[in-house]
This record gives structure tokens, sequence and C-alpha cells, in this order.
């Protein structure tokens, strides 16, 4: 039994402040999991490990600005705030700091990224198990139409930033393909894409498809339970079209492969596999589907991810990628990931890339 002790030392320099793709070009460590072999290249590369026919699927999420800022109007108290889920319209559930002072019934007037208030407050209606905070907005007929006026975009704790600096964050955080909004961090392998990455791979004859996964904050939780079959996996909504399923079939039909770019487009295309008896079709809807070893996969033949958060949901599915359907993964990708210290790969969200195939 693989259990959640799956932790490394990171030297701080390691983890990247900034995106490698727009600045200098992100580094891609290719890892052969049927030989364990390891290449070193640049991502600009990755052209040459992808045939015509192949399917690479890219997850287009859009990320909102979603952490907003608040004070209590009678005692001054300052909130910050996390959308997480909308309910309806001006009804979220919302990860809030410090909890302890927003009971039900506290209201908390929203500011501007000057710290101005801006008319719309929130109010306090319920508090789940997780000790999450539902809450009501007013002053606004959408508090979603309001987000890129006076949110933030949900930065990794890890990335450090001067407060309510957007800086090129709002830019840089976010693939170049985004479309549909409602992520609250990035799928970050689509980080390392550009338009004329993206041009050459489909004049090679590589099939882009998308998938929809909205990433949510269950993405930066870290497994705490000693058995990863206790884990409750965080639920995200997803949607894989007909276009995306049509290209899938055609493309392992005639023997090509399907490349995930990201955990979250794996997610989506094993999720929508599991509801149809390993056969991908069309689907929309919430997915809590957990992968980690001995996880069999019936869609992915390849995986392009980043190096990934110690004791993450993240880097339990890369393991079960690197030897499906047994526990030998673990140890493949703690040689790989020795391996990316020692050549000093960048860490985590604005890292360097992984192919592994």
């Amino acid at each position: 039994m693989l259990t959640a002790d799956f932790f490394y030392e990171l030297p701080p320099d390691l983890i990247a402040q900034t995106p490698a793709a727009r600045r200098d070009g992100s580094r891609l460590m290719v890892l052969n999991r049927s030989n364990g072999l390891i290449q070193h290249r640049q991502f600009s590369a990755l052209e040459e490990y992808l045939q015509a026919g192949d399917v690479l699927v890219l997850n287009n999420s859009r990320v909102i600005p979603a952490r907003l800022r608040g004070l209590n109007p009678r005692t001054g108290g300052r909130f910050e705030m996390l959308l997480i889920e909308e309910l309806a319209v001006n009804d979220w559930w919302v990860l809030l700091k410090p909890g302890k002072r927003a009971r039900p019934g506290t209201r908390i007037d929203i500011l501007d990224l000057n710290a101005s208030t801006t008319g719309i407050y929130a109010t306090v209606t319920e508090v789940n198990a997780a000790g999450h905070r539902r809450l009501t907005f007013a002053g606004t007929p959408d508090i979603r139409d309001r987000l890129e006026a006076i949110g933030e975009i949900p930065l990794p704790p890890y990335i450090e930033r001067p407060l309510r600096q957007p800086g090129e964050d709002r830019v840089r955080y976010q693939t170049v393909y985004a479309d549909p909004p409602g992520s609250v961090a990035a799928p970050t392998a689509g980080l390392h894409f550009t338009p004329e990455i993206l041009e050459k791979l489909r004049a090679k004859g590589v099939i882009v498809c998308f998938v929809t996964l909205h990433v949510g904050p269950g993405t930066f939780a870290p497994v705490k339970v000693e058995s990863l079959e206790s884990h409750v996996m965080h639920e995200e909504w997803m949607e894989i079209g007909a276009d995306t399923v049509n290209a899938i079939q055609t493309a392992k039909a005639a023997g090509h492969r399907v490349i995930a770019a990201g955990t979250t487009s794996v997610r989506v295309l094993e999720s929508a596999a599991a509801l149809n008896g390993g056969a991908v079709k069309a689907h929309a809807g919430k997915t809590r589907l957990f992968i980690h070893p001995p996880h069999p996969f019936h869609v992915v033949d390849a995986l392009l991810t980043n190096f990934h958060l110690p004791g993450s949901t993240l880097l339990m599915l890369v393991s079960a990628f690197a030897a499906p359907g047994t526990l030998g993964g673990r140890e493949m990708l703690l040689q790989a990931y020795a391996e990316a210290i020692r050549h000093r790969y960048r860490f985590f969200s604005y890292g360097d890339a992984m192919l592994i195939y």
C-alpha cells in the first residue's frame, strides 16, 4: 500500500517565481517510463516527441481573480477571501481568513485594489464542516462581473508578491488558450505553451484538442491521511466535448497516442472513461476522481506535467502514471525528482516541465 509520506526538501531558489516559457524558455525533462531513462532538453524540443496523428489535450480553463479583501465595518478587522464555488448569483462558498472572526451574520465590506470600499458587501450565512464560509454578496448585480476590477489573481502561497500588486501575473498566470473562466489556480503545464509552439505542433500533424477542468483550491492541499484510500478528493467541474472525444477515438483506432498536458487534463480524460467502462465519451459534470498508484489508465498514453508539491494529489497522480497498474512509479519518480534537483530544474507552478511517455 502506498502511503502519503512522499516529501522532498527543496532549496528555496528552485521554487520558480516567474514562468520560464515567455522569459528564457522552459527546460524539459523527458522520462521514458519503460526503462527509466532520462533526457534533458528545452521545452521547444517537445515537438520531437510527438508524431503526426497524436492528440495533444489541453485544459482551457481560465483563472479568475478570485481573491478578495474586505473589512468588518463594525470592528475594522480585515479579511482575505478566496471564492471557491458559486452556488447561485452572488452566493458563494469561500475560504476566508481569519475564519474565527466571520461567524454567521457577520458583514464584510469588499475593498478594491487600493483598499478603498466599493459599495459591495457580503454577509456570512453559513459555515460548513470544512470551515468554509458561505457568503451572500450585495451592492452589485453579480460579483463575478466585478472581479476583474477588484479581485486578485490567486497565486499559490509559495509565490511571493507585494500585497495587492497585480503585476504581470494577470497575464503570465494564464495559458495562452484560456477560455471559460472558473479556475482559482492555473493548469500550470499549459503555461509553457506559446502560440508559436502550438502552431509548430499543428503543422507537424499533431491534433490539438481542449477539455475544461476548473481547478479548485484543493490543488494546494496536501494528502494528510496515512492511507491514500482514505483521502477525499476535492470536487471540480469538468467538461469534455464531442469534438475532443472524436479526435481521441480516431487517433486510438489508428494506433496514435493521446498526450495530456497537465494532471487536470488527465483527470478529465480518465474521469470520462471511468464513467463509461473505460471508453471516453462526452461528459459535463463534477469529478472527485483521485488517481494514485496502482491506478490503470484507459486513455492517456503520455503526460506533460510540472514538478509538484510534496505530498500533493498531483504528485500521486504522476507516480501512478509512471508505472500504471503497479506501485513501482513512486521509486521511478523519486529518482527523476532527485535528478531534477541535481540539474537545478525549477519546481512548482512557474517551474520547468516533465514529459513522461
